[in-house]
């Protein structure tokens, strides 16, 4: 069931919140991907029960009535928050991230936390230290990183809506793996306030659904200015489910010139191509651009994120909250015993990789010269978006691959967030909607647009979705 679907039920009170409740706990005890790190299903019924009882006040919320899973990297006031984490394991946060704040405003119920890569540190949810999360389509294989497990639980229909993360593809990408939609908004579009930081300049917390309508819907519960982060933008309020009717016209498409010499696997470039042709039948004009500068992001990023993780990650010690190391009298030694027991190898090797390049003598030469690629990429992007409205290209390099790659091809793994991290350098919002199958696994493509253009993001995806029934294809 779909999002719409699930919410005019409630709307026209043929499905309680608390029938709607019990069915998702019903999936959730039956899931065996592990895609949850822990549901509150007391929590969530009493909730349910709340909103039941005060209809009339929520019927007309952008999310009545509809329950939802929270990726666990949103401090959740009173229950637990891990980040995939060992340090987190029993951190337990006093408040109510804005986002997790925002979507009990808007009538959501929340019924769970999904699992993530530690730290929102990868690209196949493999490096939770509660253990792997399987894709819904095939259980061998991954669901994509970070935000995976929010994006199979969209999947595996357990709930219709969730919230994700997307640093350096995070939502793009697990959305592309398990064939859902997912939607990374422009920087500062949605208070980043109570969300456990990895790379503060480029973290943001987006929407993830069955197709556009579900995106817009949480979008619209998710975006707000929030003057407690000092990156949230101020802007008038936009309504992105009204917006998803309105008609933009003729657009023109930026499509990225030899983007097949990327490495890109030919069932996705297959897709891409019959997209396309979509693309072009709904009136569209396609327009190549020049953007050789795009491999140069991978490069970058792998820099900068590191380097502000291994930042903001120092306050994980052992002393203020979170794992402590037993038996340690020495301070010095409480420092690197916590962290060596709590962080798993991803990230430590991530924290030493910033440290390193923050270091003195490497700062200039690594450092520094990351944030001038990084403008670079910046400046192409408002070039290229003189001439055209959107960017179309794949989401990832390939379909969901086998568990375990990283350990036969680690630098592989870093690969597949080549198409999705220069909108993160950037600040720029991008969608990913699936767009294909081959050998029953779905494919996504995606859109990067120009700044606070989810509007235009949206209603695109939502005529595609109009014309073509891969977002209704289901494991």
């Amino acid at each position: 069931m779909n999002f719409k679907e699930q919410r005019d039920l409630f709307r026209t009170k043929k499905v309680s919140a608390k029938e709607a409740v019990q069915e998702s706990i019903k999936k959730i005890n039956g899931d065996n991907l592990n895609i949850f790190i822990n549901s509150f299903q007391s929590e969530a019924l009493k909730q349910a029960e709340f909103i039941d009882n005060n209809f009339d006040k929520f019927k007309d919320a952008p999310l009545s009535g509809v329950p939802i899973a929270h990726k666990d990297i949103f401090c959740t006031k009173g229950l637990p928050t891990t980040c995939g984490s060992k340090m987190l394991e029993n951190f337990v946060p006093p408040y109510d991230s804005t986002v997790i704040h925002n979507c009990n405003e808007a009538g959501s119920v929340m019924v769970g936390k999904t699992n993530m890569d530690e730290f929102a540190m990868g690209s196949s949810n493999e490096t939770s230290y509660f253990g792997p999360v399987s894709n819904p389509w095939n259980s061998d294989l991954v669901p994509g990183g970070s935000s995976g497990g929010a994006a199979a639980c969209v999947a595996a229909d357990i709930t219709s809506i969730s919230t994700g993360t997307d640093t350096g593809g995070s939502i793009r990408q697990p959305a592309a793996l398990c064939g859902v939609t997912g939607l990374k908004p422009t920087y500062g579009l949605v208070s980043r306030w109570g969300m456990i930081a990895f790379c503060s300049s480029m973290d943001q917390a987006g929407p993830f659904s069955r197709d556009a309508f579900g995106c817009a819907a949480l979008l619209d519960a998710m975006a707000s200015y929030d003057s407690k982060d000092s990156t949230s933008t101020e802007r008038p309020d936009k309504n992105f489910e009204n917006l998803l009717a309105k008609d933009f016209g003729s657009l023109k498409i930026g499509v990225i010139k030899d983007i097949d010499n990327f490495g890109i696997n030919p069932d996705v470039m297959q897709s891409y191509e019959v997209s396309k042709t979509v693309l072009s039948a709904l009136g569209h004009e396609l327009k190549e651009v020049d953007f050789s500068e795009l491999s140069t992001g991978i490069c970058s990023y792998y820099v900068i994120a590191p380097a502000e993780c291994s930042s903001n990650l120092s306050r994980f010690d052992g002393v203020k909250y979170g794992y402590r190391a037993s038996d340690q009298k020495d301070i010095s030694k409480l420092y690197m015993e916590t962290r060596s027991e709590a962080f798993g190898d991803e990230v430590k090797k991530r924290i030493l990789i910033g440290t390193h390049v923050l270091s003195a003598g490497f700062y200039d030469a690594y450092y520094l010269q990351a944030q001038k690629v990084r403008r670079m990429i910046k400046n192409k992007f408002e070039s290229i978006f003189k001439d055209v409205d959107l960017i179309f290209m794949p989401t990832t390099l390939d379909q969901a691959f086998e568990k375990n790659r990283e350990s036969n091809d680690p630098n592989r793994m870093y690969k597949e967030d080549l198409l999705t991290i220069p909108a993160n350098l950037a600040g720029l919002p991008a969608i990913s909607f699936p767009n294909g199958f081959k050998n029953n696994l779905p494919i996504g493509g995606q859109f990067v647009g120009n700044y606070f253009s989810e509007d235009l993001l949206l209603a695109t995806t939502n005529r595609i979705q109009e014309v073509s029934d891969w977002h209704k294809m289901t494991p």
